[in-house]
């Protein structure tokens, strides 16, 4: 009898839905006096069948099994909507915990005295810029920052929102100079003497590049212990002692998770940082899942589930959207070459025409870091461009099995010099291999010029004859991403009368 009592249950179960929808039906067509005729398109069938499985509803009322399957379904969307939306707190969650493992905030400045090499875990990086950077964490009182000469230099919020730039491209015009960083809702007195900026967040990010003179970094390297300075306002006249470590050749990680784990590092910017400057959209998505600052992030099993499966579902979709663009404004030659860009029309700020760039700014975010308009402005001879590409010429992801050539005209368009680097797909850190660092550049000893004046750059597990100083290390049945940087870019790079070819696979 046990067996026979629930298909005969179900049986009658379905019997008094059916009758209940029938009667509600003719409820619906019987003709009162104030009947009108209802448009088509606005009554939901009763049964509907759909991607998520049949939909039951009792005129226009979900049957309960139906609702529990919807807010699954509506968990999961916004769930997967929120970590593409927030991809840019946990990367900057990731660089603030790999910053204070070095050391405290506002005291400790890492140094990559020696270059970045291929044991940094950092979203594509290169070798040829002399990385310095520290954490800035604020209080109610303002911070004065004191900057070296001749430095590219960014101050990024928790949000991974623009502060400014400082440096060559800043207000002080590449000379150094003296910051003041107000903090969030700060009504203070504001001092003169000073570059005065405010910042939505007490936690921001600060990264600057050196450069090479005569092929050394010292000179970079002894302006910035000179001269950098962190310190609160009210200790002008008392500076603490700054700490500067040199990194190099130091594992280190500042990449944020990509599973369950990504939660966790949202949710802690979230209870940590003022919410000034939050999006309300992104704000409201992740109060739908769970997190809101100040209460306890504490999913049920149900919602594990769902939080689990979204973060799987978006790290490939972040992962597709940077490798196989759809927006066409995406790629540098749209329909010519496969190379492509984190930008549209330059926005660093993912908002054009009163839109945000979605796809753009999960893109930049997933794979690269750091938010300035000197990023993505065209400026002829100065500043840098960068392409990069996930695949061939025929649209196929690059494998390290193969070898691969790029063919760079000549002439190339940069006034200072241009370079290819090597990345990880899993990490977005540089490539790692037997060589310290999986690039090559202009500037190489040993690169071999085409008797016109062009470029043939290989990328293989095994550097083809004639061509060892033209040639980048890959690994076998590893998939990685290419970069092309040219710095200094000039006039024919823009108007697209000079254009590298796209990655082509050769014998």
């Amino acid at each position: 009898m046990k067996n026979l009592k629930t298909p005969l249950l179900c049986c009658l179960a379905t019997l008094s839905f059916n009758s209940f929808a029938q009667v509600a039906h003719e409820k619906t067509t019987t003709q009162y006096l104030m009947s009108t005729p209802i448009p088509p398109g606005i009554v939901t069938p009763d049964k509907l069948h759909s991607s998520i499985g049949t939909l039951y509803s009792v005129d226009g009322v979900p049957t309960r099994e139906t609702a529990h399957r919807v807010f699954d379904n509506l968990d999961l969307q916004r769930s997967t909507t929120a970590m593409l939306s927030t991809i840019q707190i946990a990367s900057m969650e990731a660089m603030r915990a790999g910053l204070l493992a070095f050391g405290p905030a506002n005291q400790t400045v890492m140094i990559f005295e020696n270059l970045m090499s291929s044991k940094a875990l950092w979203l594509t990086p290169n070798e040829t810029s002399i990385y310095m950077t520290t954490w800035l964490e604020l209080t109610d009182e303002p911070m004065v920052i004191e900057t070296p000469p001749n430095v590219l230099g960014i101050i990024d919020d928790a949000w991974f929102r623009y502060v400014t730039d400082f440096g060559n491209v800043g207000p002080d015009k590449g000379m150094g100079g003296k910051f003041l960083i107000l903090p969030p809702n700060y009504k203070g007195d504001v001092p003169k003497g000073y570059y005065v900026f405010k910042t939505n967040t007490y936690g921001n990010w600060l990264v600057w590049r050196g450069f090479q003179v005569d092929g050394s970094t010292e000179k970079a390297v002894n302006q910035t212990k000179a001269d950098f300075k962190i310190y609160p306002l009210s200790q002008k006249n008392n500076q603490p002692t700054m700490n500067f470590i040199n990194v190099s050749d130091k594992p280190q990680c500042t990449i944020h998770s990509m599973d369950y784990t990504f939660w966790a590092e949202v949710n802690s910017t979230i209870q940590r940082e003022s919410l000034v400057g939050l999006d309300p959209e992104i704000r409201g998505t992740l109060a739908s899942i769970g997190i809101v600052k100040g209460k306890e992030f504490n999913p049920d099993e149900r919602m594990k589930k769902i939080l689990t499966d979204a973060a799987a579902i978006g790290s490939v979709t972040a992962r597709a959207i940077i490798a196989y663009p759809r927006d066409e404004r995406l790629y540098v030659y749209p329909g010519q070459r496969q190379w492509a860009t984190v930008f549209v029309d330059g926005r660093y700020d993912f908002l054009l025409n009163g839109a945000a760039l979605l796809d753009s700014r999960t893109a930049m975010h997933f794979y690269a870091t750091g938010i300035t308009p000197a990023m993505s402005m065209k400026v002829i001879g100065k500043g840098s461009q960068y392409l990069l590409s996930y695949v061939d010429i025929n649209k196929k992801s690059l494998d390290g099995t193969n070898t691969y050539k790029v063919h760079l005209p000549a002439n190339v368009p940069a006034k200072d010099f241009w370079s290819f680097m090597l990345y990880d797909t899993q990490t977005r850190s540089m490539l790692q291999t037997d060589q310290r660092a999986p690039g090559v550049d202009s500037g190489k000893k040993g690169l071999k010029q085409n008797a016109d004046g062009s470029y043939d750059l290989f990328f293989g597990p095994k550097p083809p004859k004639g061509f060892e100083n033209n040639w980048v290390q890959t690994v076998p049945g590893k998939s990685f991403s290419v970069i092309f940087r040219l710095y200094g870019p000039l006039e024919p790079f823009f108007n697209q009368t000079w254009k590298p070819s796209d990655i082509v696979v050769v014998d």
